[in-house]
């Protein structure tokens, strides 16, 4: 298979699990050294890493809380440290929480927390790489459909979340369009993850809100994922790609 990416270094933010860890086996797959970032799952993050190496890449977990800004900006220091640069950063770490705005139980902080990672450690991420990222870099962000639609109760702040990363990637593609840098952003449909297993309680209706039946898997999102970090996509961006199954169709 042809190593498209070879002699790359992409750092992929919440790469122990689901998603994240599909997308640094599919980067390393194509030839990219990896590093992972985790907030908690070490044992997770090092199996991952573990797995990236096999491949015949150089990997690396970093322990990084996506919500601590300072922590973030760390995270990206300690990878240009170890690696001496990043060519791709995938923003995929993110927190889902439901409530409904009338509801009185509905738990501020929680919301606070749901905008610190998903929108202030995506932002921080970007920040901190831009300068340091040479021309012709890419950054990915993991957003959702429901960035577009809020097709239930309960989910306006999460969908508000993921419609900021999606503006961003919009504001930050002309930003940094001069300089050859593409920005995207994937938004998955049902995924069979720990956040929205296809075996939950939501699995049929969601499922069947599919034009093609089923839930996603994390290696299908990947996919999205390396092709836009490649030499094939180096004239989008500022795009919204929905990687959903025909949920939104």
């Amino acid at each position: 298979m042809s190593k498209t990416l070879e002699g790359k270094i992409a750092l992929v933010t919440g790469g122990s699990r689901g998603i994240g860890a599909a997308t640094a086996r599919a980067l390393a797959e194509n030839g990219a050294d990896v590093a992972i970032s985790y907030a908690s799952s070490k044992d997770r993050a090092d199996a991952v890493v573990e797995d990236l190496k096999a491949l015949g890449v150089r990997a690396k977990a970093f322990q990084a809380d996506q919500a601590n800004t300072d922590e973030v900006s760390g995270l990206v220091a300690a990878v240009v440290s170890h690696f001496g640069r990043v060519d791709i950063l995938v923003n995929n770490a993110g927190v889902f929480v439901m409530g409904q705005v009338h509801d009185r139980a509905n738990n501020v902080a929680e919301l606070d927390r749901m905008f610190d990672v998903n929108v202030h450690g995506v932002a921080t991420a970007v920040r901190a790489v831009a300068p340091i990222m040479a021309d012709g870099g890419r950054i990915i962000s993991i957003g959702s459909i429901v960035g577009d639609t809020s097709p239930w109760p309960g989910l306006a702040d999460y969908s508000a979340t993921k419609g900021a990363v999606a503006a961003y990637t919009r504001g930050w593609a002309r930003d940094l369009g001069p300089r050859g840098i593409t920005v995207n952003t994937i938004q998955p449909g049902p995924i069979d993850t720990d956040m929205s297993p296809a075996d939950g309680e939501m699995a049929p209706t969601l499922s069947a809100s599919t034009a093609l039946g089923r839930y996603g898997k994390p290696e299908e999102v990947a996919a999205a994922v390396a092709f836009l970090a490649g030499p094939q996509a180096s004239y989008i961006t500022g795009a919204t790609l929905n990687v959903d199954g025909g949920i939104t169709a």
